[in-house]
């Protein structure tokens, strides 16, 4: 089953490998040609050196190709798959830096809040002419399977302005499911239902969750025939690290009844309650590890992630390669999906699409995070009826956020853009209207470079506005802060004797 499969964005070193890994998984794919494509032609070779070698490794007649020409490497594709970081760490930075002037103390940056709409007004243009790429040089039909943040607004922009079937993935809700039977596991050990070394795994439990992606919800939990979603509390609240751990998640499911998939530093700058007052904000949080609050913590691991690599690239070469096995294959939707389009396997899996009534009290037309199944015959999603109310509502705040940032991206409207910002729960729970407006023009001033959709005179007059403000004396306080809870970037030598950052540096986006 010959196949070409673009892979965009592919200096994401670890994302790369992972997803060329899992797909070779399948039997049928085995002679499969991946197109690797990024603009950085050093953690381009670096990559495609290391999946050459893992190929060849195992014997598989599987075949790479490296460009630094997007068209080449689409060019007849079968499946194109995104994992682009538009403006890179250096974009990055100044989403977490910035807003943070004005109160605003974000944890990852990457969905909504100030840093997730600006991404989102960096990467759409650059996605869309990657749909416009799709169209005019792929095979007919090619699927485009986007891994980009702000999910929700990139996979709305391309289904909606690309002219290409877009379905956005995530692995959120893998994570917080293995959560959940994790925490059944506990109680039944305890409740005496299994023996001391039966196990819960994912697979035993049975959900249904839905939502927008980074705040879907499990609103139905079963083990063993039994409703586990009243359950819920007890079991986190009974975890000995997840009660430390994922404070605001259980704060969440304690007042609204339902679990939310997403991280606690994800989730915590979603919402406009855990992250607004500086002095309550080490209240909710953990920084035991990034994911659990700490003040640009993604970026700080990303920053580590890349400097460890490009130190320790040569090591990771003579390191043995490894065996690609059924065993081994992640929980990454990607690969199931073109399994189950090609093959005809059947795949349940939770996918962004566009909503066509299938969660009844979000708007028509906004990307939801719902169940999926695949086969031969396409993508299905069922119909799930309406999310629980104080879940649809949380979701509808973010969608008309998405929504104005994403035609805001779209049509270069810096007003629109404002008012994005304006309407975001924690930006707006911390910034006064003035605050957004300034806030907003120091970030579109200071990202110009990587904004070709906003026209160079509504760049220079943001610029004009921000010179006349300090001339006269600023038109708002600006802090001067780290956050509330920021640790320091750690140096390669730091990294080299802490085998747990070690890991992490290996498995975070690189940008």
């Amino acid at each position: 089953m010959l196949l070409k499969i673009a892979m965009i964005g592919a200096g994401s070193v670890g994302f790369t490998r992972r997803l060329l890994t899992d797909l070779l998984i399948v039997p049928e794919f085995a002679d499969t040609h991946f197109a690797l494509m990024d603009i950085s032609a050093r953690n381009l070779a670096m990559v495609a050196q290391l999946c050459e070698r893992d190929i060849r490794a195992n014997g598989l007649p599987a075949t790479v190709s490296s460009t630094l020409d997007r068209r080449e490497a689409i060019a007849d594709a079968d499946y194109v798959i995104c994992m682009i970081r538009q403006g890179g760490l250096d974009a990055f930075q100044l989403d977490i830096d910035i807003p943070l002037k004005y109160g605003v103390d974000q944890c990852v940056g990457d969905t909504i809040c100030a840093g997730g709409i600006m991404y989102g007004q960096r990467t759409i243009p650059a996605l869309l002419d990657i749909c416009r790429d799709i169209r005019e040089v792929a095979k007919p039909g090619a699927i485009f399977l986007n891994y980009s943040n702000p999910m929700a607004m990139n996979t709305w922009a391309c289904n909606q302005y690309g002219g290409v079937q877009t379905i956005g993935l995530c692995h959120g809700i893998q994570h917080g499911h293995s959560q959940i039977a994790e925490c059944i596991e506990l109680w039944a050990r305890r409740e005496g239902m299994i023996g001391a070394e039966e196990r819960v795994a994912r697979e035993d439990v049975d959900i249904i969750c839905a939502g927008i992606n980074h705040q879907t919800w499990y609103v139905q939990v079963q083990w063993r025939g039994m409703d586990m979603t009243p359950r819920l509390l007890e079991l986190f609240e009974a975890h000995p690290e997840y009660r430390e751990e994922e404070k605001v998640r259980i704060d969440m499911l304690r007042r609204f009844g339902y679990f939310s998939t997403e991280s606690n530093g994800h989730l915590s700058e979603y919402l406009p309650w855990y992250r607004k007052r500086p002095d309550e904000i080490n209240d909710w949080i953990s920084l035991n590890r990034w994911i659990h609050g700490e003040t640009g913590g993604y970026l700080r691991v990303c920053t580590e992630g890349r400097n460890w690599f490009e130190t320790d690239f040569p090591n990771w070469l003579e390191e043995e390669p490894p065996r690609i096995s059924v065993a081994d294959r992640s929980h990454e939707h990607g690969s199931y999906i073109i399994e189950g389009l090609e093959t005809g396997r059947i795949y349940r899996g939770h996918f962004n699409v566009p909503n066509r009534g299938y969660i009844t009290n979000l708007p028509d037309g906004c990307v939801v995070e719902l169940p999926g199944y695949v086969d031969r015959n396409g993508i299905s999603i069922p119909v799930v009826g309406d999310l629980p109310l104080a879940p649809a509502a949380t979701c509808s705040a973010s969608v008309r956020v998405q929504e104005m940032a994403m035609e805001a991206a779209v049509s270069g409207n810096v007003t629109l853009l404002k008012q994005a910002m304006l309407h975001d729960p924690l930006v707006g729970a911390v910034c006064n209207p003035e605050e957004v407006w300034q806030m907003t023009d120091e970030l579109l001033v200071a990202q110009a470079q990587w904004l070709p959709n906003y026209a160079t005179a509504e760049i220079e007059a943001a610029r004009a506005r921000l010179t006349a403000a300090e001339r006269a004396g600023t038109r708002v306080t600006l802090r001067e802060t780290a956050g509330a809870a920021r640790l320091q970037t750690r140096s390669v030598a730091e990294l080299a004797v802490d085998k747990l950052a070690q890991e992490t540096a290996r498995t975070s986006d690189k940008g």
